[in-house]
């Protein structure tokens, strides 16, 4: 039994230093202090070299953060990322389509229509697989905004420059895009603005709208997708406007807190 003394074992007792300490007899069959400490990165996070060395008492596998890494960057490209990729790809395929033979052409709008239905199929798609398959990455949280906002801004700026929509509705869909997305990093130390149900909302009429005015349609469903254009612009005011006050709502608490937080310092 390690860590008994030979004399309760029925031994001769040993003499004074020969006795094996607590700290010995836990460490027999482990490796030793150094071992266990390689194969970890600086903030303490074990990589898979450092942790099988660590359990089988060798040596981790040199190389093992470089390993590490490699597995981490090669998740990047995984399925929300690359359909993100593809609606970025999307985007000057759109405005080529659009704009091809003077951009009146009813079968090259068709065209243009397919672009932008892909793109807006992917946006609902690859947010859903990264939050169900924990396949978030940095990289998605900054390129995926970025696709949104380019293919909806191209279509829009494509369809004012053409005399199709007017441009006060772009400047007020894309002012209200950017403004939110820059009022986000504004708040983003006192906590995150969740994204609502109006705003999702606000999102599918968008692209309804906008694909409708894509496609050249006459007679009823060109007086329909008017109203849908117009269901969609009250909407882009409204959410924005309710973001608004989430933002300072979040602020006020954040500073509310802070202030707390140091008044219990100071006392």
């Amino acid at each position: 039994m390690t860590g008994v003394p030979a004399s309760a074992a029925g031994g001769p007792a040993k003499p004074n230093g020969a006795t094996a300490s607590p700290r010995g007899a836990s460490g027999q069959g482990t490796a030793p202090r150094g071992a266990s400490s390689r194969g970890r990165d600086p903030g303490g996070d074990a990589t898979a070299a450092g942790v099988s060395g660590a359990q089988d008492g060798t040596k981790p596998v040199r190389g093992g953060k470089i390993a590490a890494a490699a597995v981490d960057q090669a998740s990047v490209w995984n399925i929300a990322n690359l359909l993100t990729m593809l609606r970025l790809v999307l985007v000057p395929g759109f405005v080529a389509l659009m704009l091809a033979d003077g951009g009146y052409d009813p079968a090259w709008r068709s065209f243009a229509w397919a672009a932008f239905a892909i793109a807006m199929i992917t946006d609902l798609f690859d947010g859903h697989l990264a939050r169900t398959y924990n396949l978030v990455t940095d990289f998605g949280k900054i390129a995926d905004p970025i696709a949104d906002k380019a293919i909806m801004g191209a279509a829009l700026i494509c369809l004012s420059a053409l005399g199709d929509l007017p441009w006060w509705v772009t400047a007020v869909i894309l002012g209200r895009e950017l403004g939110i997305t820059l009022m986000r990093f504004w708040v983003i130390r006192y906590g995150v603005i969740p994204a609502s149900r109006g705003g999702k909302l606000k999102t599918l009429t968008q692209g309804v709208a906008v694909g409708m005015y894509v496609l050249a349609l006459t007679g009823w469903l060109a007086t329909l997708r008017f109203w849908v254009m117009a269901a969609a612009v009250v909407l882009t005011v409204l959410t924005g406007l309710d973001y608004v006050r989430q933002a300072i709502v979040l602020r006020r608490q954040g500073i509310a807190e802070r202030r707390a937080a140091l008044e219990e310092q100071q006392a």
